[in-house]
């Protein structure tokens, strides 16, 4: 009980601390009816938790993929999961289809104000958020645990931690990143809402009672500068992602094609038995779908379009792609898929209008859960930009890239050794011309196995990666039985 009441006190101080004093009364009448909702809690709770797990992430569902991932393996291993989140993406069929995986939506919070600093309006939106968390998980059923995805942890932290403590579950953190790094990229390092952010992160990380982490390097940061002790729980790939038959590649090439004039057959006197993509054809004799001869190269990358992934190196490197073929060097065309959705698509989009390329193709485009595996495992080069806010969590993309056996390119930044392992499963490059330099290099003759991108190729396959669920078996089951 004393937890809670914490949380009620604590939220309303560092939102003053951010806005002022100025917004007191409004902040005592919310804190009159956190009160409320704390007493009605008190008189609802009762019985002790059972098998039961909360995953929960401030962020659209559908676009949190290891929180899915989670979700899966919990229910496998007997346990009934509550998912809560966001509306927005469609998760996988699997997750809506799991008899023992309830998936409970959050409105998200809007501050609508004119009125007041930008300060004040998000101090008053964080303590929204804040009642609206814990009236959510105290009307649903008491769990054994409640699993929190960090960032965003503010203020589902706090509020977790305290309904915890109410309800007699284990609050478990999975650090994904910093949340307050993650803010600076828009605030800079010192403005006030930062600094409350790491403060807020460092004091309130601490009560969970375990932490999961995405790499070693992570698991350090937090054992050295926060005093958290965590286990590393490496992103890998679930079954989903794999290589694609050729089969299924055109099938989804031709549902592309409906959308996107890259993906449509390059030639329009296509012989009655053959059904051709720019990439593909089915022999209507046979049944059976082979490779174009002399058809592009797809490149593929994926993003949320944030300010942590700066997609002018890519269109930077593209124009020189270009410019080799025109110098007169043999390369392929260029398909560049980028799937995804994020706050600078439209900005990047007017950019790529902009360009006018004669061998390279660009389109953005979103696909549905099951078709997003299904168009990693028919590429032939992935392209990663994500950089890390903090220098310490790896990107998941590159994970699901893998698992299709798609090598990478990906821009370099500290521990992005612990996944891509340069002239081994991928390159690592630092501007816009060494990833030219790099898409000239592995292009060069590309359909032939024997080149460099076959060989990286054939070592993704070799490695044998291990899966999500034999790792979230080892270790994650053992921690929910610690903790017991």
């Amino acid at each position: 009980m004393a937890g809670l009441w914490a949380l009620v006190l604590l939220v309303p101080l560092a939102v003053l601390s951010a806005a002022g004093w100025g917004c007191l009364p409004a902040l005592c009448g919310a804190v009159l009816s956190a009160g409320a909702c704390v007493l009605l809690a008190r008189c609802r709770a009762g019985g002790g938790p059972c098998r039961r797990v909360c995953v929960l992430v401030l962020g659209d569902l559908g676009r949190s993929p290891r929180m899915l991932n989670h979700a899966m393996s919990l229910s496998r291993n007997g346990f009934a999961v509550t998912l809560l989140g966001y509306p927005g993406a469609k998760p996988h069929r699997d997750v809506l289809s799991n008899d023992k995986i309830n998936i409970v939506y959050i409105t998200e919070v809007m501050t609508a104000m004119k009125f007041g600093s930008k300060i004040f309006q998000y101090g008053l939106k964080v303590f929204v958020q804040t009642l609206q968390i814990c009236y959510i998980l105290l009307k649903i059923d008491a769990p054994s645990y409640m699993l929190l995805q960090n960032p965003p942890g503010l203020p589902a932290i706090a509020a977790v931690w305290a309904v915890c403590l109410l309800r007699g579950s284990k609050f478990i953190i999975d650090w994904h990143n910093y949340g307050y790094t993650v803010m600076s990229l828009t605030h800079g390092d010192h403005h006030p809402i930062v600094v409350i952010a790491k403060w807020y992160e460092r004091f309130f990380g601490k009560l969970s009672d375990s932490n999961l982490c995405v790499t070693e390097a992570m698991k350090e940061d937090l054992r050295v500068n926060w005093n958290i002790k965590a286990t590393t729980l490496y992103d890998c790939p679930s079954p989903i992602f794999r290589e694609t038959p050729l089969e299924l590649q055109h099938k989804l090439f031709k549902k592309l094609a409906k959308d996107f004039d890259a993906f449509k057959a390059r030639s329009e006197s296509v012989p009655s038995n053959l059904e051709q993509t720019a990439f593909t054809e089915l022999h209507a004799g046979t049944g059976t779908v082979t490779h174009i001869q002399g058809r592009p190269a797809i490149l593929l990358s994926s993003t949320s379009w944030t300010e942590d992934e700066d997609f002018s190196i890519l269109l930077k490197a593209l124009e020189e792609y270009e410019g080799f073929i025109n110098s007169g060097i043999t390369l392929p065309p260029l398909v560049c898929a980028i799937t995804g959705k994020g706050p600078l698509q439209e900005f990047y989009n007017n950019l790529i209008e902009k360009l006018h390329f004669k061998h390279v193709h660009i389109c953005t485009l979103w696909l549905e859960a099951e078709d997003y595996p299904v168009l990693l495992g028919s590429g032939d080069l992935g392209v990663c930009l994500h950089k890390s806010t903090s220098g310490l969590d790896l990107p998941m993309k590159v994970v699901d890239m893998f698992g299709c056996r798609l090598p990478v390119c990906a821009i370099d930044f500290p521990c992005l050794h612990e996944l891509v392992k340069h002239e081994e499963n991928g390159l690592i490059f630092k501007n816009s011309h060494e990833l030219a330099v790099q898409l000239k290099f592995l292009f060069t003759d590309f359909q032939n196995e024997k080149n460099k991108l076959g060989v990286f190729k054939r070592n993704l396959k070799k490695s044998k990666m291990v899966q999500w669920d034999e790792n979230w078996d080892e270790t994650v089951l053992p921690l929910l039985a610690a903790s017991n």
